[in-house]
């Protein structure tokens, strides 16, 4: 057996880690024979729920789970980390303006990055899924200026998935033959869901997404923003948000992070974007289309854009560049 890994999952009592923690300790996302430690992470008044969720991992007999800690403490729950995946943010409440949010934010973002720098391994590789992701990702990233800026990402995975489903769906195939599709941006109603490089497998052939649909109008209208308001639509529902999706979106983005991307894939994750090549403003946590070797992810250069994606890619560019702007006028308070 391998040596342990040590996994982080903060808001470790809330309903996306309830749906995640199983996924994690049976070993969907780091691998059958990979042992792990799972740290969970919740505010003091959480403590006694997660009394109850350690209850019920012991009670899974997961062969792989050697240990859960579950704390309150920041110093306990970020030492000697390899993984973090901090769900837990301060959702918006009823009348909150979206700079109250932001800055309320900052201020957790600041402090769990400030603690990665201070105890977690310099190899540590983290997720942010708590929103607004991307510009909390960036303040965690700013707060660690000991672990690279390639060590940080934000989940798009979900939006991604919607993506290829809403494709697969109207192709009449399954969600597993669509690939290639790519959110640019921010995980917001401004991201843009791009299909001009996804592939459809019909009937054994990759097929480009366009020709497979057969109805450009609603490609480049209804499906869009069909993924763009999905989550607010799965509210709306089920009065509560996404969190089995979002929970198989975290496992499959951070598989891909331990394990790579299949030859000629791309899949999306909000990252650091500066040295990109689509001209895109630098310093921001955007989602662009990405490749994963070792561990290590790379832009998927040299894809064409046309004017239509290229409008909608600085549009979702704009809104992150005032999201962090205002952030971080807020990270010396």
């Amino acid at each position: 057996m391998a040596e342990p890994i040590k996994v982080l999952v903060t808001g470790a009592a809330g309903q996306i880690a309830y749906s995640l923690l199983f996924g994690i300790a049976k070993g969907d996302v780091f691998g059958k024979d990979q042992p792990l430690i799972l740290v969970m992470l919740d505010i003091t008044p959480m403590l006694p729920v997660l009394d109850g969720v350690v209850m019920e991992l012991q009670d899974c007999a997961l062969p792989l789970l050697k240990e859960v800690i579950s704390t309150d403490k920041e110093e306990v729950a970020f030492k000697d980390l390899d993984a973090a995946i901090l769900v837990g943010s301060m959702p918006r409440r009823d009348g909150m303006e979206r700079k109250d949010l932001l800055k309320a934010n900052v201020a957790i973002f600041k402090s769990q990055g400030a603690a990665l720098d201070k105890y977690a391994k310099k190899t540590v590789k983290v997720l942010v899924v708590g929103n607004p992701a991307n510009t909390n990702c960036l303040i965690a990233a700013k707060s660690a200026p000991s672990i690279p800026k390639e060590n940080f990402s934000c989940l798009t995975r979900l939006d991604h998935n919607r993506a290829c489903s809403q494709v697969a769906m109207r192709c009449g195939i399954t969600a597993n033959c669509v690939k290639n599709v790519i959110i640019w941006g921010n995980h917001s109603s401004t991201q843009y869901p791009d299909v001009h490089h996804c592939k459809v497998n019909v009937q054994g052939k990759d097929v480009p997404a366009f020709d497979a649909v057969k109805d450009d109008a609603w490609l480049k209208g209804d499906f869009i923003s069909t993924v763009q308001q999905r989550g607010a639509a799965v509210i709306k529902a089920r009065k509560l948000s996404s969190a089995m999706s979002a929970a198989k979106a975290i496992c499959d983005h951070m598989r891909d992070i331990w394990t790579g991307t299949p030859e000629g894939t791309f899949i999306s994750m909000g990252v650091y974007s500066t040295g990109n090549s689509y001209g895109i403003p630098e310093d921001l946590i955007y989602s662009f289309p990405v490749t994963i070797k070792d561990k290590a992810w790379k832009f998927a250069d040299g894809l064409a854009i046309n004017d239509f994606s290229r409008a909608k890619m600085d549009a979702t560019a704009a809104e992150l560049v005032e999201e962090r702007d205002t952030a971080v006028s807020f990270l010396g308070v």
